[in-house]
């Protein structure tokens, strides 16, 4: 039984991963997610620049997902400042967080100090405590650099990578090691799950993990050349870029029409809630069939 599970990490993104993670919560601290670092736009985008911090926006948003009830901590993580002048379109959450990060010794340490400001048992961790970019190259040699480009590409990467090339913290190389579960996704697949498997450590210890490594699929297809592609297509490009497979099973939405599927086990599940988002209660119930 998927309660049962002792230790279960998830990478990805904010609004996809903070879902899994609220699905999951029951899991407590056995659940962690691994977030990715490397966003570039808005309210994170302009805190980089002006002081060269890591990206702290996937990681408010995973916050904002868990925390399900709209308690007062919550409501200010959420706010987002209006004709303030300077502070226009800044998120207070993640000005809260810089600040945090500022006042202590580490960024995993203002992080957690939001989880138990917020009351969020699951742990959540950055890909990295350095802040880095995202790199992608076509196939005659053209170059984009940030994530925001990245993901405003018309045509499919032929590499990858991050710029800084950067170290993950010792607690997300514990976490893997002594994972029980791998789950990937659900989220935008090159910006939300592919940076945190492009730092070096992190990629070849999920390579080798020996645990079940699970991809989630998105229930609609994203926009851009990754949407174009088929199940398998995406599995393939995914090896080609990581150097191997890190996907031995695929939770398939019962929204989407399956093409080409895999060789390894596909589940397919109605997960979606009205709003075609993941329902919480279908995701951890579609889980749990497919680890059977």
């Amino acid at each position: 039984m998927l309660k049962d599970y002792k230790s279960v990490v998830a990478f990805g993104g904010g609004t996809g991963l903070g879902r899994l993670l609220a699905a999951l919560s029951f899991l407590q601290e056995r659940l962690t997610g691994v977030v990715t670092t490397t966003d570039d736009g808005g309210s994170t985008g302009r805190l980089r620049d002006a002081t060269g911090c890591i990206a702290w926006g996937d990681l408010r948003n995973c916050f904002n997902q868990i925390c399900a009830e709209p308690t007062l901590g919550r409501l200010l993580f959420e706010y987002r400042f209006a004709d303030s002048g300077e502070l226009s379109g800044h998120n207070l959450g993640n000005l809260m967080l810089f600040a945090l990060d500022q006042l202590t010794a580490r960024p995993l340490d203002a992080i957690n100090l939001v989880r138990d400001f917020l009351n969020v048992k699951p742990k959540l961790l950055p890909m990295s405590e350095q802040p880095a970019s995202l790199q992608a190259a076509t196939a005659d040699g053209t170059e984009v650099r940030g994530e925001t480009a990245v993901a405003q590409m018309s045509v499919l990467p032929d590499r990858l990578w991050l710029s800084p090339a950067v170290s993950p913290t010792p607690e997300v190389m514990d976490t893997i090691a002594n994972a029980d579960l791998i789950l990937l996704g659900p989220g935008s697949f090159i910006t939300s799950v592919m940076p945190s498997l492009l730092v070096d450590d992190i990629q070849c210890a999920v390579l080798a993990a020996p645990c079940k490594r699970v991809l989630i699929a998105n229930l609609i297809a994203e926009p851009g050349p990754v949407g174009a592609l088929s199940l398998s297509g995406q599995i393939q490009w995914m090896a080609h870029i990581l150097g191997g497979s890190v996907v031995d099973a695929v939770l398939w939405p019962a929204s989407r029409c399956l093409e080409d599927a895999p060789s390894i086990p596909v589940h397919v599940a109605d997960v979606a809630s009205p709003d075609e988002r993941h329902e919480h209660t279908k995701l951890a119930q579609a889980l749990a069939t497919l680890l059977k």
